[in-house]
């Protein structure tokens, strides 16, 4: 009888457990960097020129918003490293981590002068951009979840 190598062996698992750390360790980086005043006004105007999250400086201090912010992404970065263990957690993960950098995603296109061509190439603040890795991430979690 012919043993098959299973796909799932711990070698080939490497590139899921360094891409997981490395979303946890830039969540649970920004999240506690949200607590900062030079963090909270760094991302003033970006929430500040989105349609879903400008009403929040009617209600709440720039510093609150950014404190909020920061609770969110280190709960999500937490429940990254449970669902290593706690599979159900995955669907959870990968929500929070869609919602995440679908919003900043969505920034390139609300908040003025984000995106704009220079000789005719379009540029950004290409620190955003990451985010798409970051999404497709969540996606994957969240596929994972369902199986």
């Amino acid at each position: 009888m012919t043993q098959t190598k299973n796909p799932t062996t711990p070698s080939s698992q490497w590139g899921f457990y360094m891409s997981t750390f490395g979303v946890v360790l830039i969540l649970l980086w920004l999240g506690i960097f949200k607590f900062t005043a030079t963090e909270a006004m760094a991302i003033k105007p970006l929430i500040a020129n989105h349609p879903l999250s400008s009403w929040l400086y009617r209600l709440l201090s720039v510093q609150t918003v950014s404190n909020i912010i920061g609770i969110f992404e280190i709960v999500v970065a937490l429940l990254i490293l449970l669902s290593l263990k706690l599979n159900p957690l995955r669907r959870y993960a990968g929500v929070g981590l869609c919602i995440i950098f679908t919003m900043t995603l969505s920034y390139l296109f609300t908040t003025p002068n984000m995106l704009r061509y220079v000789n005719g190439v379009p540029v950004t603040d290409f620190f955003i951009l990451k985010d798409i890795l970051f999404l497709g991430f969540g996606i994957n979690l969240l596929q994972s979840a369902n199986k």
